[in-house]
């Protein structure tokens, strides 16, 4: 397979400033060194609880904001350090949906306005005709008609908001798309026609996602692979059947029992309940940055950083107990 995003060692830091002279204090450590890739017409999951760094990474891989070091490659085109030129290019093939269908929405333009800017900053020789014939196709492609061009974002449901969200990231047919948790601000009865929206879509136009959510169920319905991330570190890796059947790093498995399970016989007893909260991005832990909620934890655990260690084809993980 060809890899089509290749990420290495991307930091994002956010700075903390304070007094008078704005001068820096601290930082906020966002992103600490992660590395993967992306295959061509694949789905990678990127799981993990709120606040460990998800929708940041996935900002940095599309360059909406600058990461603090590392590198970012689309189709071999590096776009940490690329002009403005090349980015501009490369927005054709990259686009994002995000989280909230409520407030990505310009709630003063109209539906036609809103999929129409970006043929109107990007394909600027299409005749008027020719866009308004495209804004229907795109419409019917996410199961809408051409009679809400002409109304405001206000007047649909939140199922229908993130589906012109979804339209208005097609418009210049990408090859990439992050999509940031795109079902989780949606009715229970909505997500699950979203999410066979964004199945079809992919497998029609050859799409490649990375798909954000901390929702195990939708992850393991939509991803080909899937990355856990804790505290700004992706602690495993590894195909979606493999991780849910073989989970290795202890967060992947306390991660994986805390999913519901219908059944009112069956005995919790075994489950793994991580204790403590997130551990502040400001001062990060030293060591393993999971060893202060470990059930597992060693003495070597908060002194050195443990490596990935590779458990089969495509799964690694990082933990001192699989050394």
């Amino acid at each position: 397979m060809n890899k089509f995003i290749e990420v290495k060692n991307l930091v994002k830091e956010f700075p903390i400033k304070k007094g008078f002279f704005n001068k820096q204090v601290g930082a906020v450590h966002a992103i600490n060194n992660i590395s993967f890739d992306i295959f061509k017409g694949e789905t990678l999951g990127l799981v993990g609880e709120s606040g460990c760094g998800k929708s940041t990474t996935g900002r940095c891989v599309l360059g909406l904001i600058p990461p603090t070091s590392g590198s970012v490659k689309i189709n071999n085109i590096e776009i940490t350090s690329a002009d403005s030129k090349t980015i501009q290019h490369l927005r054709k093939k990259m686009q994002i949906i995000f989280q909230n269908p409520y407030s990505s929405l310009n709630p003063r333009m109209t539906v036609k306005d809103i999929l129409r800017e970006p043929f109107i900053i990007h394909e600027k020789n299409l005749s008027k005709k020719d866009v308004d014939k495209k804004l229907i196709e795109l419409l019917d492609m996410v199961g809408m008609s051409e009679s809400v061009l002409n109304r405001y974002p206000h007047e649909f449901s939140g199922g229908q908001r993130q589906r012109i969200g979804i339209a208005r990231a097609l418009t210049l047919r990408p090859e990439f798309i992050v999509a940031d948790e795109p079902v989780s601000a949606l009715d229970i009865s909505i997500q699950a026609q979203i999410i066979n929206l964004l199945q079809k879509l992919k497998n029609e136009l050859n799409l490649t996602y990375l798909f954000i959510s901390h929702d195990l169920s939708v992850i393991r319905y939509v991803c080909d692979r899937v990355a856990v991330m804790y505290l700004g570190e992706i602690v495993e890796i590894a195909p979606t059947q493999e991780l849910y059947s073989n989970p290795k790093h202890p967060y992947t498995q306390a991660l994986l029992n805390s999913v519901p399970v219908p059944d009112p016989n069956k005995d919790l007893s075994s489950r793994i309940i991580l204790k403590g909260d997130l551990p502040s991005p400001v001062t990060m832990p030293s060591g393993c940055k999971f060893h202060t909620r470990c059930p597992y934890v060693m003495d070597i655990c908060s002194k050195v950083d443990p490596e990935y260690t590779e458990l089969s084809q495509n799964h690694k993980a990082k933990c001192h107990l699989l050394n």
